[in-house]
Protein backbone atom coordinates (compact mmCIF):
# COMPACT_ATOMS: atom_id res chain seq x y z
CA UNK A 1 0.00 0.00 0.00
CA UNK A 2 1.45 3.37 -0.93
CA UNK A 3 0.80 7.05 -0.36
CA UNK A 4 0.07 7.51 -4.09
CA UNK A 5 -3.00 9.57 -4.91
CA UNK A 6 -6.04 7.43 -5.62
CA UNK A 7 -4.79 4.37 -3.72
CA UNK A 8 -5.83 3.72 -0.16
CA UNK A 9 -3.13 4.30 2.44
CA UNK A 10 -3.31 1.46 4.96
CA UNK A 11 -7.03 1.21 4.36
CA UNK A 12 -7.74 4.96 4.38
CA UNK A 13 -8.55 7.23 1.44
CA UNK A 14 -5.74 9.79 0.83
CA UNK A 15 -8.25 12.58 0.37
CA UNK A 16 -9.79 11.83 3.73
CA UNK A 17 -6.37 11.92 5.40
CA UNK A 18 -5.81 15.41 3.99
CA UNK A 19 -9.27 16.58 5.13
CA UNK A 20 -8.76 15.30 8.67
CA UNK A 21 -5.31 16.86 8.91
CA UNK A 22 -6.64 20.21 7.73
CA UNK A 23 -9.54 20.23 10.18
CA UNK A 24 -7.37 19.06 13.07
CA UNK A 25 -4.80 21.76 12.28
CA UNK A 26 -7.48 24.42 12.59
CA UNK A 27 -8.68 22.88 15.86
CA UNK A 28 -5.15 22.85 17.27
CA UNK A 29 -4.60 26.53 16.42
CA UNK A 30 -7.87 27.58 18.10
CA UNK A 31 -6.94 25.75 21.31
CA UNK A 32 -3.51 27.42 21.61
CA UNK A 33 -3.79 31.20 21.04
CA UNK A 34 -1.25 32.07 23.74
CA UNK A 35 1.35 29.65 22.39
CA UNK A 36 0.91 30.92 18.86
CA UNK A 37 1.15 34.55 19.92
CA UNK A 38 4.29 33.95 21.97
CA UNK A 39 6.01 32.10 19.13
CA UNK A 40 5.07 34.71 16.52
CA UNK A 41 5.95 37.71 18.69
CA UNK A 42 9.34 36.65 19.94
CA UNK A 43 12.57 36.14 18.04
CA UNK A 44 14.05 33.47 20.29
CA UNK A 45 17.45 33.51 18.65
CA UNK A 46 17.22 29.78 17.99
CA UNK A 47 17.65 28.30 14.53
CA UNK A 48 14.10 27.94 13.13
CA UNK A 49 12.84 29.11 16.55
CA UNK A 50 13.51 25.77 18.27
CA UNK A 51 16.44 24.83 20.57
CA UNK A 52 16.86 21.39 18.93
CA UNK A 53 16.02 20.59 15.32
CA UNK A 54 14.02 17.48 16.27
CA UNK A 55 11.44 19.78 17.85
CA UNK A 56 10.33 20.75 14.35
CA UNK A 57 9.42 17.15 13.56
CA UNK A 58 6.25 16.99 15.62
CA UNK A 59 3.12 17.03 13.41
CA UNK A 60 1.63 20.14 15.00
CA UNK A 61 1.57 23.43 13.03
CA UNK A 62 3.69 25.00 15.78
CA UNK A 63 5.26 23.57 18.95
CA UNK A 64 3.45 22.91 22.19
CA UNK A 65 4.94 25.34 24.71
CA UNK A 66 5.04 23.35 27.94
CA UNK A 67 4.29 25.00 31.28
CA UNK A 68 4.75 21.94 33.48
CA UNK A 69 4.57 18.16 33.60
CA UNK A 70 3.96 15.84 36.52
CA UNK A 71 3.47 12.10 36.58
CA UNK A 72 1.88 11.19 33.26
CA UNK A 73 0.29 14.57 32.57
CA UNK A 74 1.68 17.51 30.61
CA UNK A 75 0.17 21.03 30.63
CA UNK A 76 0.87 23.70 28.00
CA UNK A 77 0.86 27.46 28.54
CA UNK A 78 -2.71 27.66 27.22
CA UNK A 79 -3.87 25.33 29.99
CA UNK A 80 -4.44 22.31 27.75
CA UNK A 81 -3.82 19.06 29.64
CA UNK A 82 -2.37 16.08 27.80
CA UNK A 83 -2.19 12.47 28.93
CA UNK A 84 1.47 11.89 28.14
CA UNK A 85 2.30 8.53 26.56
CA UNK A 86 5.41 9.91 24.83
CA UNK A 87 7.17 10.63 28.12
CA UNK A 88 10.11 12.31 26.44
CA UNK A 89 10.44 9.35 24.04
CA UNK A 90 11.46 7.15 27.02
CA UNK A 91 13.47 9.83 28.86
CA UNK A 92 10.68 10.17 31.44
CA UNK A 93 9.56 6.54 31.22
CA UNK A 94 8.95 6.43 34.98
CA UNK A 95 6.84 9.58 34.87
CA UNK A 96 7.74 13.26 35.02
CA UNK A 97 9.73 14.24 38.11
CA UNK A 98 9.35 11.12 40.27
CA UNK A 99 9.27 12.38 43.86
CA UNK A 100 12.41 10.56 45.10
CA UNK A 101 14.41 11.80 42.10
CA UNK A 102 13.19 15.40 42.38
CA UNK A 103 14.06 15.39 46.09
CA UNK A 104 17.54 13.97 45.46
CA UNK A 105 18.27 16.55 42.76
CA UNK A 106 17.18 19.43 45.02
CA UNK A 107 19.35 18.18 47.89
CA UNK A 108 22.43 17.68 45.70
CA UNK A 109 22.01 21.06 43.99
CA UNK A 110 22.91 22.82 47.23
CA UNK A 111 26.11 20.74 47.54
CA UNK A 112 27.52 21.34 44.07
CA UNK A 113 26.69 20.25 40.55
CA UNK A 114 29.95 18.91 39.15
CA UNK A 115 33.36 18.04 40.62
CA UNK A 116 34.99 15.54 38.21
CA UNK A 117 35.43 13.44 41.37
CA UNK A 118 33.31 10.56 42.72
CA UNK A 119 30.91 10.66 45.67
CA UNK A 120 29.40 8.14 48.07
CA UNK A 121 26.31 8.17 45.83
CA UNK A 122 28.54 7.02 42.98
CA UNK A 123 29.65 3.96 44.95
CA UNK A 124 26.05 3.11 45.77
CA UNK A 125 25.02 3.53 42.13
CA UNK A 126 27.68 1.07 40.97
CA UNK A 127 26.28 -1.58 43.31
CA UNK A 128 22.70 -0.78 42.31
CA UNK A 129 23.52 -1.09 38.59
CA UNK A 130 24.93 -4.56 39.16
CA UNK A 131 21.89 -5.50 41.22
CA UNK A 132 19.46 -4.31 38.53
CA UNK A 133 21.25 -5.21 35.29
CA UNK A 134 23.93 -7.79 36.03
CA UNK A 135 27.64 -8.14 36.90
CA UNK A 136 29.17 -5.64 34.50
CA UNK A 137 32.09 -3.28 35.14
CA UNK A 138 30.32 0.06 34.88
CA UNK A 139 31.07 3.50 33.48
CA UNK A 140 28.86 6.60 33.29
CA UNK A 141 28.23 8.96 30.38
CA UNK A 142 25.75 11.75 29.74
CA UNK A 143 23.87 10.31 26.77
CA UNK A 144 23.43 6.82 25.35
CA UNK A 145 24.99 8.11 22.13
CA UNK A 146 28.20 8.73 24.07
CA UNK A 147 27.92 5.42 25.90
CA UNK A 148 27.63 3.55 22.60
CA UNK A 149 30.61 5.42 21.16
CA UNK A 150 32.75 4.54 24.17
CA UNK A 151 31.68 0.88 24.13
CA UNK A 152 32.60 0.68 20.45
CA UNK A 153 36.06 2.13 21.18
CA UNK A 154 36.65 -0.55 23.80
CA UNK A 155 35.50 -3.28 21.39
CA UNK A 156 37.82 -2.11 18.63
CA UNK A 157 40.70 -1.77 21.08
CA UNK A 158 40.49 -5.26 22.59
CA UNK A 159 39.74 -7.12 19.35
CA UNK A 160 42.01 -5.15 17.01
CA UNK A 161 39.26 -5.11 14.39
CA UNK A 162 37.92 -1.97 12.67
CA UNK A 163 34.23 -2.50 11.94
CA UNK A 164 31.00 -2.61 13.93
CA UNK A 165 27.98 -4.45 12.61
CA UNK A 166 24.54 -2.82 12.79
CA UNK A 167 21.03 -3.78 11.74
CA UNK A 168 19.21 -1.81 9.04
CA UNK A 169 17.00 0.96 10.49
CA UNK A 170 18.58 0.56 13.94
CA UNK A 171 18.59 3.34 16.51
CA UNK A 172 21.66 4.05 18.63
CA UNK A 173 21.30 7.81 19.04
CA UNK A 174 23.70 10.09 17.20
CA UNK A 175 26.45 7.47 16.71
CA UNK A 176 27.83 8.23 13.24
CA UNK A 177 28.82 4.63 12.52
CA UNK A 178 25.22 3.44 13.04
CA UNK A 179 23.67 5.90 10.57
CA UNK A 180 23.88 3.49 7.66
CA UNK A 181 21.46 1.45 5.60
CA UNK A 182 21.49 -1.64 3.44
CA UNK A 183 21.11 -0.95 -0.30
CA UNK A 184 21.39 -4.04 -2.52
CA UNK A 185 23.65 -5.67 0.04
CA UNK A 186 25.94 -2.64 0.33
CA UNK A 187 26.53 -0.49 3.42
CA UNK A 188 25.84 3.16 2.59
CA UNK A 189 25.18 6.33 4.57
CA UNK A 190 21.57 7.22 5.29
CA UNK A 191 20.61 9.81 2.68
CA UNK A 192 19.28 12.41 5.16
CA UNK A 193 22.56 12.82 7.08
CA UNK A 194 23.75 16.41 7.39
CA UNK A 195 27.37 17.18 6.55
CA UNK A 196 28.52 13.58 6.32
CA UNK A 197 31.95 13.33 4.67
CA UNK A 198 33.56 10.15 6.07
CA UNK A 199 32.86 6.89 4.25
CA UNK A 200 30.95 4.94 6.89
CA UNK A 201 31.37 1.68 4.99
CA UNK A 202 34.98 1.72 6.24
CA UNK A 203 33.88 1.46 9.87
CA UNK A 204 30.46 -0.16 9.64
CA UNK A 205 28.56 -3.08 8.20
CA UNK A 206 24.79 -3.31 8.03
CA UNK A 207 22.58 -6.37 7.59
CA UNK A 208 18.94 -7.15 8.21
CA UNK A 209 17.68 -8.10 11.66
CA UNK A 210 16.60 -11.76 11.98
CA UNK A 211 18.75 -12.84 9.01
CA UNK A 212 21.10 -15.46 10.46
CA UNK A 213 22.70 -16.34 7.11
CA UNK A 214 23.67 -12.70 6.56
CA UNK A 215 24.97 -12.48 10.12
CA UNK A 216 27.21 -15.53 9.75
CA UNK A 217 28.54 -14.29 6.41
CA UNK A 218 29.32 -10.80 7.76
CA UNK A 219 31.12 -12.09 10.85
CA UNK A 220 33.07 -14.72 8.91
CA UNK A 221 34.91 -11.96 7.03
CA UNK A 222 36.94 -11.43 10.21
CA UNK A 223 36.92 -7.64 10.42
CA UNK A 224 34.01 -7.07 12.84
CA UNK A 225 34.90 -5.99 16.36
CA UNK A 226 31.35 -5.90 17.72
CA UNK A 227 27.68 -6.23 16.95
CA UNK A 228 25.75 -3.28 18.39
CA UNK A 229 22.14 -4.34 18.71
CA UNK A 230 18.85 -3.36 20.24
CA UNK A 231 17.30 -6.62 21.47
CA UNK A 232 14.06 -5.45 19.83
CA UNK A 233 14.21 -2.89 17.06
CA UNK A 234 12.30 0.13 18.33
CA UNK A 235 12.74 3.40 16.52
CA UNK A 236 11.47 2.30 13.12
CA UNK A 237 8.37 0.23 13.70
CA UNK A 238 8.91 -2.32 16.47
CA UNK A 239 10.50 -5.47 15.09
CA UNK A 240 10.56 -8.53 17.35
CA UNK A 241 13.35 -11.12 17.25
CA UNK A 242 12.48 -14.49 15.75
CA UNK A 243 12.30 -17.35 18.25
CA UNK A 244 15.87 -18.45 18.96
CA UNK A 245 17.43 -15.47 17.18
CA UNK A 246 19.22 -14.10 20.24
CA UNK A 247 20.63 -17.51 21.08
CA UNK A 248 22.14 -17.75 17.59
CA UNK A 249 23.34 -14.15 17.67
CA UNK A 250 25.26 -14.92 20.86
CA UNK A 251 26.62 -18.22 19.52
CA UNK A 252 27.86 -16.72 16.28
CA UNK A 253 29.49 -13.69 17.90
CA UNK A 254 31.38 -15.97 20.28
CA UNK A 255 32.41 -18.24 17.42
CA UNK A 256 34.02 -15.33 15.54
CA UNK A 257 35.47 -13.47 18.59
CA UNK A 258 33.05 -10.59 18.10
CA UNK A 259 31.80 -8.67 21.12
CA UNK A 260 28.04 -8.35 21.57
CA UNK A 261 26.90 -4.92 22.76
CA UNK A 262 23.22 -4.72 23.74
CA UNK A 263 21.74 -1.21 23.70
CA UNK A 264 18.76 -1.12 26.08
CA UNK A 265 18.07 2.62 25.85
CA UNK A 266 14.52 1.94 24.63
CA UNK A 267 13.99 -1.67 25.65
CA UNK A 268 14.67 -0.91 29.31
CA UNK A 269 10.87 -0.78 29.36
CA UNK A 270 10.80 -4.55 28.74
CA UNK A 271 10.94 -5.37 32.43
CA UNK A 272 13.11 -4.99 35.51
CA UNK A 273 16.69 -5.31 34.30
CA UNK A 274 15.67 -4.55 30.71
CA UNK A 275 15.24 -7.10 27.96
CA UNK A 276 18.64 -8.57 28.85
CA UNK A 277 17.65 -9.70 32.34
CA UNK A 278 14.03 -10.43 31.44
CA UNK A 279 14.99 -12.77 28.59
CA UNK A 280 18.33 -14.06 29.86
CA UNK A 281 20.66 -12.52 27.27
CA UNK A 282 24.44 -12.67 27.82
CA UNK A 283 26.03 -9.62 26.19
CA UNK A 284 29.69 -8.69 26.52
CA UNK A 285 28.71 -5.04 26.96
CA UNK A 286 25.51 -3.34 28.10
CA UNK A 287 24.30 0.20 27.35
CA UNK A 288 21.29 2.13 28.61
CA UNK A 289 20.39 5.79 28.75
CA UNK A 290 17.38 8.10 28.86
CA UNK A 291 15.37 7.02 31.95
CA UNK A 292 18.18 5.67 34.19
CA UNK A 293 18.33 8.95 36.15
CA UNK A 294 14.59 9.58 36.09
CA UNK A 295 14.77 12.11 33.24
CA UNK A 296 18.06 13.84 34.07
CA UNK A 297 20.65 13.38 31.27
CA UNK A 298 22.67 10.28 32.16
CA UNK A 299 23.63 6.94 30.66
CA UNK A 300 25.38 3.78 31.72
CA UNK A 301 27.68 1.39 29.93
CA UNK A 302 29.34 -1.69 31.29
CA UNK A 303 31.53 -4.58 30.22
CA UNK A 304 31.83 -8.15 31.42
CA UNK A 305 34.78 -9.05 33.64
CA UNK A 306 36.34 -10.93 30.70
CA UNK A 307 36.21 -7.80 28.51
CA UNK A 308 37.42 -5.68 31.41
CA UNK A 309 40.50 -7.90 31.73
CA UNK A 310 41.21 -7.61 28.02
CA UNK A 311 40.90 -3.83 28.24
CA UNK A 312 43.19 -3.62 31.27
CA UNK A 313 45.87 -5.48 29.31
CA UNK A 314 45.40 -3.09 26.37
CA UNK A 315 45.38 -0.04 28.64
CA UNK A 316 48.66 -0.97 30.33
CA UNK A 317 50.64 -0.68 27.11
CA UNK A 318 48.90 2.11 25.24
CA UNK A 319 50.62 5.53 25.10
CA UNK A 320 49.62 7.98 27.79
CA UNK A 321 47.15 10.72 26.89
CA UNK A 322 43.48 11.28 26.16
CA UNK A 323 41.69 8.05 25.29
CA UNK A 324 38.70 9.58 23.53
CA UNK A 325 36.51 8.10 26.27
CA UNK A 326 34.68 10.37 28.68
CA UNK A 327 33.40 13.94 28.76
CA UNK A 328 33.95 16.57 31.45
CA UNK A 329 30.38 16.72 32.77
CA UNK A 330 29.78 12.97 32.72
CA UNK A 331 29.59 11.13 36.06
CA UNK A 332 28.73 14.34 37.91
CA UNK A 333 27.22 14.23 41.41
CA UNK A 334 23.81 15.41 40.25
CA UNK A 335 23.58 12.37 37.96
CA UNK A 336 24.55 10.04 40.77
CA UNK A 337 22.06 11.52 43.21
CA UNK A 338 19.28 11.13 40.65
CA UNK A 339 20.37 7.62 39.62
CA UNK A 340 20.62 6.42 43.21
CA UNK A 341 17.07 7.57 43.95
CA UNK A 342 15.71 6.26 40.65
CA UNK A 343 17.36 2.85 40.81
CA UNK A 344 16.47 2.22 44.45
CA UNK A 345 13.03 3.83 44.80
CA UNK A 346 11.49 4.15 41.33
CA UNK A 347 12.83 1.29 39.21
CA UNK A 348 11.07 -1.33 41.36
CA UNK A 349 9.30 -4.64 40.65
CA UNK A 350 6.02 -3.07 41.77
CA UNK A 351 6.31 -0.17 39.32
CA UNK A 352 7.24 -2.46 36.45
CA UNK A 353 4.24 -4.69 37.26
CA UNK A 354 1.96 -1.63 37.11
CA UNK A 355 3.50 -0.54 33.80
CA UNK A 356 3.12 -3.95 32.17
CA UNK A 357 -0.47 -4.37 33.33
CA UNK A 358 -1.39 -0.96 31.95
CA UNK A 359 0.46 -1.60 28.67
CA UNK A 360 -1.45 -4.85 28.22
CA UNK A 361 -4.73 -2.96 28.77
CA UNK A 362 -3.67 -0.37 26.18
CA UNK A 363 -2.50 -2.96 23.65
CA UNK A 364 -5.70 -4.97 23.92
CA UNK A 365 -7.85 -1.86 23.60
CA UNK A 366 -6.07 -0.56 20.50
CA UNK A 367 -6.15 -3.99 18.87
CA UNK A 368 -9.90 -4.23 19.54
CA UNK A 369 -10.46 -0.90 17.76
CA UNK A 370 -8.38 -2.04 14.79
CA UNK A 371 -10.32 -5.30 14.57
CA UNK A 372 -13.67 -3.53 14.87
CA UNK A 373 -12.79 -1.15 12.04
CA UNK A 374 -11.22 -3.98 9.98
CA UNK A 375 -8.10 -1.88 9.45
CA UNK A 376 -5.00 -3.58 7.98
CA UNK A 377 -2.95 -2.56 11.03
CA UNK A 378 -1.48 -4.38 14.04
CA UNK A 379 -0.28 -3.67 17.57
CA UNK A 380 3.05 -4.73 19.10
CA UNK A 381 3.88 -4.69 22.81
CA UNK A 382 7.18 -5.26 24.59
CA UNK A 383 6.81 -4.77 28.32
CA UNK A 384 5.55 -1.23 28.95
CA UNK A 385 6.13 -0.17 25.33
CA UNK A 386 3.21 -0.34 22.87
CA UNK A 387 3.06 0.59 19.19
CA UNK A 388 0.40 0.48 16.53
CA UNK A 389 1.73 -0.10 13.04
CA UNK A 390 -0.27 0.86 9.94
CA UNK A 391 0.64 -2.39 8.20
CA UNK A 392 -1.21 -5.73 8.20
CA UNK A 393 1.52 -8.07 9.43
CA UNK A 394 4.37 -8.14 11.93
CA UNK A 395 7.69 -6.91 10.54
CA UNK A 396 10.85 -9.04 10.48
CA UNK A 397 13.51 -6.41 9.79
CA UNK A 398 14.22 -2.72 9.65
CA UNK A 399 14.00 -2.33 5.89
CA UNK A 400 10.41 -3.61 5.99
CA UNK A 401 9.65 -0.73 8.36
CA UNK A 402 10.35 1.77 5.60
CA UNK A 403 7.31 0.56 3.67
CA UNK A 404 5.24 0.14 6.84
CA UNK A 405 5.51 3.84 7.69
CA UNK A 406 2.68 5.97 6.32
CA UNK A 407 3.83 9.56 6.98
CA UNK A 408 0.71 11.48 5.98
CA UNK A 409 -1.62 9.11 7.80
CA UNK A 410 0.52 9.04 10.94
CA UNK A 411 0.82 12.81 10.96
CA UNK A 412 -2.98 13.16 10.89
CA UNK A 413 -3.36 10.53 13.61
CA UNK A 414 -0.84 12.17 15.93
CA UNK A 415 -2.32 15.65 15.55
CA UNK A 416 -5.86 14.39 16.06
CA UNK A 417 -4.82 12.52 19.20
CA UNK A 418 -3.20 15.68 20.61
CA UNK A 419 -6.46 17.54 20.01
CA UNK A 420 -8.21 14.83 22.05
CA UNK A 421 -5.75 15.20 24.91
CA UNK A 422 -3.33 12.37 24.17
CA UNK A 423 0.37 12.75 23.35
CA UNK A 424 2.32 9.88 21.75
CA UNK A 425 5.88 9.76 20.38
CA UNK A 426 6.21 11.95 17.27
CA UNK A 427 8.65 9.94 15.16
CA UNK A 428 6.68 6.70 15.18
CA UNK A 429 3.50 5.40 16.83
CA UNK A 430 5.02 4.49 20.18
CA UNK A 431 3.31 4.78 23.55
CA UNK A 432 4.70 4.13 27.03
CA UNK A 433 2.84 3.37 30.23
CA UNK A 434 4.56 4.78 33.32
CA UNK A 435 4.08 4.01 37.01
CA UNK A 436 2.01 7.20 37.17
CA UNK A 437 -0.27 6.30 34.23
CA UNK A 438 -3.84 5.56 35.31
CA UNK A 439 -6.41 3.23 33.78
CA UNK A 440 -8.53 6.32 33.10
CA UNK A 441 -5.73 7.80 30.98
CA UNK A 442 -5.32 4.53 29.09
CA UNK A 443 -9.05 4.31 28.43
CA UNK A 444 -9.09 7.93 27.21
CA UNK A 445 -6.33 7.12 24.71
CA UNK A 446 -8.22 4.06 23.45
CA UNK A 447 -11.41 6.13 23.09
CA UNK A 448 -9.49 8.88 21.27
CA UNK A 449 -7.95 6.31 18.93
CA UNK A 450 -11.42 4.93 18.23
CA UNK A 451 -12.77 8.40 17.49
CA UNK A 452 -9.87 9.41 15.24
CA UNK A 453 -9.99 6.20 13.18
CA UNK A 454 -13.74 6.71 12.75
CA UNK A 455 -13.06 10.21 11.43
CA UNK A 456 -10.46 8.89 9.01
CA UNK A 457 -12.83 6.22 7.69
CA UNK A 458 -15.89 8.50 7.49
Amino acid sequence: MSDMAGEKVAGVEPGRIAEVFESETARYVVKRPKSRARLEARNSGFLDNVPMLWMKDWPQPFPILVEKAQGATLVDIDGNELDDFCLGDTGSMFGHSPEPVAKAIAEQASRGLTYMLPTEDALEVGALLTEKFGPFRWQIATTASDANRFAMRIARAVTGKPRVLFFAACYHGAVDDALVRNVDGRTVERPALVGQVADLSQTSKVIEFNDLAALEAALAEGDVAAVLAEPVMTNCCMVLPDPGYHHELRRLTRKHDVLLIIDETHTISSGLGGYTRTHGLEPDMFVAGKPVAGGLPASIWGMSEAVAQRFRAYDEVRPSGFSGIGTTLSANPLQFAAMRANLSEVMTPENYAHMEKGAERLSNGLQAVIAKKELPWHVVRVGARVEFVCHPTLLRNGSESYIAHKPALERALHLALVNRGCLIAPFHNMMLVSPATSNAQIDRLIAAFDDVTSELLA
